[in-house]
């Protein structure tokens, strides 16, 4: 499937993996972009060090493009803005922020900018800072959320730009895809349905509440601090909606949640924040990257042909 995001990437298939703090590592990226996607490695607040690391371990399983992703509220966004380039990477994804004042050195030094936006007036603001594309996400994707959905959120970014538009958020299979292609979408950024690949690092116990989740099994806590995040239904986020109900501080709500997505990656059931979107519902084996983009754009390519 030829389309604008492919070839200002390099790679096969339209799809980006979405860039998951403590999740995306360079197992999952390189798999991914091995099997013909663009594979993205997440900053989060992880040391710049560490971040240059995972590159390098990439590096040394794929020759195919693949990125990282930079959260910009981290103290180490600096530094990893630098890394990019450093690193010479193919290409860079950001949210959690505006990354107008690092364009011009990501763009000089050969790097695809592709930022996250949850609304059309960020996105047009990325535009005239000239990022190369914009991911439109919508607030059925897992983890930090914006307000509006893919389906409405993604038609309206399209009209508003020259640039490609990426959708993301509740997209698991070739429908998905097709649907969003209708929209005007070049693309498509996927997380949640690559939180099972075989090369996702994640426990078990992580993996396994995807596989089971049905469709009313999701959650959103943290509206009041402003920073929303949707995940899977447990003891631990239900109390968070509890406290948040009950008068809890925004402050004393972060301090709740701090390390809980990690705790859930280590795979503890009782303390950890298991993010993950909607479309979970939809999802029901494990399989590898390449059985998973396969599979979606056979699907894809099938539906977009009548």
């Amino acid at each position: 499937m030829t389309t604008e995001l492919t070839k200002l990437l390099g790679i096969k298939y339209p799809i980006l993996q979405g860039g998951m703090a403590w999740i995306a590592e360079h197992k999952l990226a390189a798999a991914v972009s091995n099997a013909g996607g663009a594979g993205i490695i997440a900053g989060g607040n992880a040391p710049v060090e560490v971040i240059r690391e995972e590159i390098r371990k990439a590096k040394e399983l794929t020759d195919k493009p693949f990125g990282v992703n930079i959260m910009l509220m981290s103290p180490n966004s600096e530094g990893l803005a630098q890394l990019v380039i450093d690193e010479k990477l193919a290409f860079v994804t950001t949210g959690a922020g505006n990354p107008g004042k690092f364009i011009e050195g990501w763009k000089a030094a050969g790097v695809k900018v592709i930022p996250v936006v949850p609304s059309v007036g960020l996105a047009k603001r990325m535009e005239r800072s000239g990022a190369d594309a914009v991911i439109a996400e919508g607030n059925e994707a897992g983890g930090h959320i914006g307000e509006n959905t893919t389906m409405c959120l993604v038609p309206q970014v399209v009209d508003a730009l020259e640039i490609p538009v990426i959708a993301a958020g509740g997209i698991a299979d070739g429908r998905g895809i097709a649907a969003c292609i209708m929209l005007g979408a070049q693309g498509v950024q996927v997380g949640t349905r690559f939180l099972v690949a075989h090369e996702c690092q994640i426990h078990e116990n992580y993996k396994k509440l995807v596989i089971d989740a049905k469709d009313t099994d999701f959650i959103v806590t943290g509206r009041f601090t402003g920073h929303p995040v949707r995940g899977i239904k447990t003891k631990f986020s239900r109390g968070l909606l509890s406290f948040e109900r009950d008068g809890g501080t925004p402050e004393s709500f972060e301090e709740k949640t701090a390390g809980a997505l990690k705790k859930a990656v280590d795979g503890d059931i009782d303390m950890g924040s298991f993010m993950a979107g909607s479309i979970a519902g939809m999802i029901d084996k494990e399989q590898s990257a390449k059985e998973i983009i396969e599979e979606m754009f056979a699907l894809a390519g099938k539906l977009l042909q009548k």
